[in-house]
């Protein structure tokens, strides 16, 4: 047997009990040297890019193009260190786990063949896998960590307690995450562009007027704003909003009552509550993202005596 092939500057101490492929003078070979299904497991090969069909569940969405261009540059120069993840489909076909801007700049160097991690994962496991190891690597933004927890919610139908082991996160961070995505479109976009931070969203995320927090962001933006300054402002706008003078109307006085108590409600019960009257009585709306948030909604309400 030949010598064995290294795959790339620091692949051995990524893999090291992992099989490699063999040296080049047996690579006119490859195709015909493919083990069997069963042996396609838990092996590093180099494999056709080609042959890789891209994950129809991946989380990440969004690829910077001049740090994908920098990858490329840097896998034409050194090759792939750290291999990417997919799983055997049969009949030298392949489908990615994880791993998509590292295939993508692999296709931009022209790169033939591309180390490979290869692992049996079930259909229904394809997200949660792609996910783990993307939160893991720290390449996704904060929205699409949020879609990813939503996705595993809607499409694997976990609870937010399962979301929350499978990616080793608390129960209440994966509530708060998903809770980003009733953000509107301005501020998500802000957030991916890291223009701001997961705190700044959060800050945000209590004011119910659009228009206003349109107005907060680009404040926030603009100066630079820390958490810390922008929560400040939250709260004089807040505070400014209780202490103007009473409408001169019935209705506008019972509006701005309403709101008040909408706004005690909210922060009692940490979500979202509307107050709407009608021309007898009313009614309260409170809202909740889950099973599990209704369910701690519940556990709240019983506790009062």
């Amino acid at each position: 047997m030949g010598s064995k092939k290294v795959l790339g500057r620091g692949l051995g101490a990524f893999f090291p009990d992992h099989e490699e492929e063999e040296n080049e003078s047996n690579a006119k070979q490859d195709s015909k040297n493919y083990v069997e299904t069963k042996k396609q497991v838990n092996v590093v090969r180099r494999i056709p890019v080609k042959n890789i069909r891209s994950n129809p569940r991946q989380p990440r969405t969004h690829f910077d193009k001049e740090r994908l261009r920098e990858l490329a540059d840097s896998i034409g120069r050194h090759g792939l260190i750290q291999p990417i993840t997919v799983r055997h489909l049969g009949n030298e076909r392949y489908e990615l786990i994880s791993g998509e801007r590292r295939l993508r700049a692999t296709k931009m160097a022209d790169m033939k063949k591309i180390p490979a991690y290869i692992r049996k994962v079930e259909d229904e496991d394809l997200l949660a896998y792609a996910l783990i190891e993307n939160i893991q690597r720290e390449e996704l933004n904060p929205i699409e960590v949020a879609q990813g927890y939503e996705r595993l919610m809607e499409e694997c139908e976990y609870t937010q307690e399962e979301v929350a082991e499978k990616v080793g996160k608390n129960r209440s961070t994966v509530t708060n995450m998903i809770r980003l995505l009733k953000l509107p479109d301005f501020i998500q976009a802000a957030l991916k562009e890291q223009k701001i931070s997961m705190g700044h969203a959060r800050a945000l995320l209590t004011i119910d007027d659009p228009e206003i927090q349109k107005k907060v962001l680009e404040k926030t933006i603009e100066n630079n704003y820390s958490v810390r300054k922008l929560e400040k402002e939250v709260r004089r706008l807040t505070k400014k909003s209780k202490k103007e003078k009473p409408a001169d109307s019935e209705e506008k006085r019972k509006q701005a009552q309403y709101r008040d108590i909408a706004d005690r409600l909210r922060n009692k019960l940490s979500t979202k509550v509307n107050i709407k009257s009608k021309k007898k009585g009313g009614e309260i709306r409170i809202e909740y993202y889950s099973d599990d948030e209704l369910n701690r909604l519940l556990d709240l309400f019983d506790s009062i005596d």
